[in-house]
């Protein structure tokens, strides 16, 4: 790798070793009838790492997501993955006849349950809206309330589903500064499914392209967030050739989160 380049591309058929992984996914297939949506994946995330999947429509993104958060039986086949998870998916699905703080403290056991909700909504900002009614939140803090109920749990691994998408961008914009400061003080992984390219560099320390149920192209990202622009451009269109040549992104700056 060139030093000065700021990213790297990953050899598939390279071993490499790493810390113990928090997920190990090996020749993971899915199959629904006659199609088959996975083919012999394999799959590590590191402890605190953080990874940006990008694919098109029908690339199997969705039915990996849902692997990893449980939600599909995985008998007979090689797959490790973390009992403490937690998803924060595009739709905040909150449930409307509970309080914000009900929200977050859903299925938390013990009896400080409201505590442990104050104190998570605090870290995203709505400490405040505690007592409010989920209709009378604005789309971005029904999001954040959303991430609030996830890292309340302390989850080893974090995934999120195109949770910014339906945001406008100033908002989406807040939201990689919010999602990013909440990483580094809790430190799950996480995997973040996106179809935006500019949202993956900013966000990413490995981009990673699925295709027709394969990892096609994984990309490591060294430089640290707030230093991406000089590179930015290059790796975006090289994503963009593993994705068809279609733009996806909707003009998110990879280069202007807070500098770690």
């Amino acid at each position: 790798m060139n030093a000065h380049l700021g990213f790297s591309t990953v050899d598939l058929a390279a071993h490499q070793s790493h810390p113990e992984p928090v997920v190990r996914l090996r020749d993971f297939t899915r199959r629904f009838g006659a199609n088959t949506i996975i083919d012999g994946l394999d799959l590590d995330i590191a402890p605190g790492e953080f990874i940006a999947l990008l694919g098109r429509s029908g690339s199997g993104k969705t039915t990996l997501l849902r692997t990893l958060a449980g939600l599909d039986e995985v008998r007979g086949q090689d797959v490790e993955v973390p009992d403490s998870r937690a998803v924060v998916f595009q739709d905040a699905r909150l449930l409307p006849w509970k309080p914000v703080w009900k929200n977050v403290s859903l299925g938390l056991k013990g009896n400080n349950g409201r505590d442990r909700a104050e104190a998570a909504l605090k870290e995203v900002g709505l400490g405040h809206r505690l007592d409010a009614w989920p209709l009378t939140l604005s789309g971005g803090e029904a999001q954040r309330v959303a991430l609030a109920r996830a890292l309340v749990r302390e989850p080893k691994l974090l995934l999120l589903d195109e949770p910014f998408a339906a945001l406008d961008a100033l908002t989406r914009y807040r939201m990689h500064d919010l999602v990013l400061s909440l990483w580094r003080a809790h430190k799950p992984a996480v995997l973040i499914v996106t179809h935006d390219v500019e949202e993956a560099i900013a966000l990413a320390d490995r981009v990673l392209v699925l295709d027709k149920g394969r990892i096609v192209a994984e990309e490591r990202i060294t430089a640290p967030r707030g230093e991406r622009a000089s590179f930015a451009g290059r790796l975006r269109e090289k994503l963009l050739s593993h994705l068809g040549g279609d733009d996806h992104g909707e003009g998110v700056v990879p280069f202007a989160i807070a500098a770690e």
